[in-house]
């Protein structure tokens, strides 16, 4: 069974490099300058960003559903017009780190959900796509519970 994780879509995110610190403190966003890798890992890349790079930590609504699985939370972006998209593929960031799979079905509840570390994901993947009632997944670090990346058939 194949599978295809994409990361963010850069668009929405593009005007935000180009604000000073205290417009993004505003919308609630900080410019974080990253100290050491693997610690910022972006969203749209779905990989680490560099020592020296600066990102953008915004609050971003990832399960928009009206559902009580609605959910939001931290995310980092990094300045890039690169969107990871692989089939098959386990990115870079989510690779390196224990993650947290959760299994929704058509009407956006979750029916299945487990653990698995990042290198090995693409076995769970592929037992919740087994099911025919889970239509995506989403990807979440499991330590610190962030949303990673939106998996689909």
């Amino acid at each position: 069974m194949t599978f295809q994780i994409s990361g963010l879509d850069p668009a929405p995110f593009a005007h935000l490099h180009a604000m000073s610190n205290e417009q993004l403190a505003t919308g609630g966003a900080q410019r974080l300058h990253v100290a050491e890798k693997p610690s910022a890992p972006c969203r749209i890349s779905l990989d680490d960003a560099e020592v020296g790079e600066s990102v953008i930590l915004l609050n971003h609504t990832h399960q928009g559903a009206d559902t009580p699985y609605r959910q939001q939370g931290p995310i980092f972006i990094r300045e890039t017009s690169t969107r990871f998209a692989g089939r098959d593929v386990i990115p870079p960031a989510l690779a390196r780190r224990t993650l947290s799979l959760r299994g929704f079905d058509a009407a956006d509840m979750m029916v299945e959900a487990d653990l698995t570390e990042g290198a090995e994901a693409a076995a769970l993947i592929e037992r919740f796509f087994a099911n025919p009632d889970v239509a995506y997944i989403h990807a979440h670090y499991a330590r610190r519970g962030c949303f990673a990346a939106l998996i689909e058939r």
